[in-house]
């Protein structure tokens, strides 16, 4: 937002997350602009995000990232967290371009797999944990993503044609969560998700068996036992020129 305000001050009318999913990034926005509307091409995700409690100035619609349901110069942000790897990433940038007014802002989003984990003095332990976690889950992803997404990010960063943009490659975010929060957490990513359709009951199995170890390494038995998630974001910032 900090970016958006040294460009654009008094100009936060509508904002736009494509790519939503059940709209956890989408909420963030709501304190800032008169109207924010999460997109996803998934009808499932939309009604997952419909069926939280939503501030009144979120609304959802279910569309394609490369075709956005708003008019040539509408939008003030369109921003995707961790979902514009998925996109048609050409078309997305040029629809963006599209419905963005001049001066509007262009966000991307997204961590890498590697999260650490801050607890007391067992720290250490719980992050050899998690890098078990992380390389069971590994078979799972998807060669087009590769070991990181982040070379795509930057590709799009290249690609953008706004004089005004950045990259940074490496912002690491503190978030105070539950071990089960952790957990659901890494449940989002598109490997377990791969894992999960392949086989229930190996995905639940792995899930209780990681959440197991931290636990135990952490000498408590309550999943809701809060830690220090460290993740690892990278994004692109890019502001569309008042005039060609």
């Amino acid at each position: 937002m900090s970016y958006m305000e040294k460009r654009t001050p008094s100009q936060f009318k509508l904002a736009v997350d494509v790519g939503c999913g059940p709209g956890q990034g989408t909420v963030l926005l709501a304190p800032y602009f008169t109207k924010v509307v999460g997109t996803d091409i998934s009808q499932a995700m939309v009604e997952r995000a419909l069926a939280k409690s939503n501030p009144p100035n979120i609304s959802y619609r279910q569309c394609p990232a490369e075709e956005l349901p708003f008019t040539s110069g509408q939008v003030d942000l369109v921003t995707a967290m961790t979902a514009a790897h998925w996109f048609d990433q050409p078309r997305f940038l040029q629809e963006a371009n599209r419905v963005l007014r001049p001066g509007g802002c262009l966000a991307l989003l997204s961590y890498t797999m590697d999260m650490n984990l801050e607890y007391g003095d067992v720290s250490d332990t719980l992050n050899d944990i998690c890098q078990e976690f992380y390389t069971a889950l590994l078979p799972y992803r998807s060669s087009y993503l590769g070991p990181s997404s982040k070379k795509i990010y930057f590709d799009m960063f290249n690609s953008c044609s706004y004089p005004d943009k950045e990259w940074t490659e490496f912002q690491p975010v503190r978030r105070t969560l539950s071990v089960n929060g952790f957990i659901g957490m890494v449940e989002t990513f598109s490997s377990y998700q791969k894992l999960k359709q392949k086989d229930p009951s190996e995905a639940e199995h792995l899930s209780n068996k990681f959440r197991s170890k931290l636990l135990t390494a952490m000498n408590t038995t309550s999943p809701d036992t809060e830690v220090t998630v460290i993740v690892n974001y990278f994004h692109v910032l890019a502001c569309k020129p008042l005039s060609d």
